[in-house]
């Protein structure tokens, strides 16, 4: 396993694993350099801004950086929506809720 491979499954973790994966429909994870990329479902109207693919990416600082992105078909790229930084990995579920306005847990 790459590092890169190991950063990301550690993300994965700290936002819940499969548990987020099913109660988000996150899918196509990729391991990025230095983070953990996923997609969102197109079908999900409530998700704010139309947000459709999450990046978490680790700093330097061991403080992660959380970008919302909405793929832009026509122009052919992405748009960044959403961008908080200084992220610990004890709040990473409730960034993502706050920037996604997706539930990672049921309670």
């Amino acid at each position: 396993m790459t590092n890169n491979q190991i950063i990301a499954k550690t993300i994965l973790e700290q936002l819940g694993g499969g548990r987020f994966m099913a109660m988000t429909g996150a899918k196509n994870m990729v391991a990025i350099e230095n983070g953990l990329q996923f997609d969102l479902p197109r079908t999900r109207h409530y998700v704010k801004d139309g947000i459709n693919k999450v990046q978490v990416v680790l700093n330097p600082s061991d403080t992660y950086t959380v970008l919302g992105l909405k793929w832009m078909p026509r122009k052919y790229e992405f748009k960044e929506l959403a961008n908080q930084s200084g992220v610990y990995g004890d709040t990473l579920q409730a960034v993502f809720t706050d920037i996604t306005g997706l539930d990672t847990r049921l309670f």
